[in-house]
């Protein structure tokens, strides 16, 4: 299957937290977007994987992607081996994207930098036609990305571009509050963590607001790209 869009994220959650506003929007637009969830998120505070599975699967009908996949890698643990990349690779050759979004180089979870160059390494090499993959035994094509953006999370990063997604925030929040375990319940009786409170929520949409700001809108969503984007058309840039 092809999809325009690839969104590769450390934990469930992470896509939903930083860019769920861009994927609703690109899908808006007609394109298929497929989240790559890197590990289960299985050594958060709260919740399990099983709930942070199911919380995932609610999101993803929210967002209205075109598939979602666990690669089952080790919360807090995975690395960047040949064997790790390969299954990143798998997925970029399998739906052949565009473009690819990725966790953020610098925040404060160290999932996130490692899952950004792990990600970055996995496009790269993607293209290379003498690393091998399979996928359900059948031998895959190189495929390199064209674009490969990350998206900022809690740490705040001077943005190179941002979305426009006033007009997405509100399913925004429904995906977010997907992840029920993991953010604010008066309810719960699990350990609070830094994103349980309500102040984190309210940072978000200071944080989307902030980017928003920068670009004239109500809310928007940052990106940084390691090298210069290609711009065909300076009045296309708005």
């Amino acid at each position: 299957m092809k999809a325009e869009v690839l969104v590769f994220a450390a934990h469930p959650d992470d896509a939903e937290l930083a860019c769920s506003g861009t994927i609703l929007r690109m899908v808006a637009q007609g394109k298929k977007v497929v989240i790559v969830d890197i590990t289960r998120g299985e050594m958060g505070t709260r919740g399990t994987a099983a709930t942070r599975k199911a919380e995932a699967n609610a999101s993803t009908k929210i967002l209205g992607i075109a598939d979602r996949w666990q690669l089952n890698l080790p919360d807090t643990t995975f690395g960047n081996t040949r064997e790790e990349q390969h299954l990143l690779i798998q997925a970029i050759r399998h739906f052949k994207p565009e473009i690819v979004l990725a966790n953020s180089f610098q925040d404060r979870h160290p999932d996130h930098g490692r899952a950004a160059k792990l990600a970055e390494d996995a496009c790269f090499f993607s293209g290379l036609p003498k690393i091998e993959t399979s996928f359900n035994g059948v031998s895959q094509e190189a495929w390199r990305p064209n674009l490969v953006l990350h998206y900022i999370q809690s740490d705040y990063i001077v943005p190179h571009l941002v979305v426009d997604i006033s007009d997405f925030w509100e399913t925004k929040q429904k995906a977010v509050r997907s992840f029920k375990t993991q953010f604010f319940d008066p309810e719960s009786l699990e350990p609070d963590t830094f994103i349980s409170t309500p102040r984190f929520l309210k940072f978000l949409e200071s944080r989307a607001r902030e980017f928003g700001h920068h670009i004239n809108v109500e809310y928007g969503e940052g990106f940084v790209c390691r090298r210069p984007i290609a711009v065909k058309d300076l009045f296309s840039i708005g």
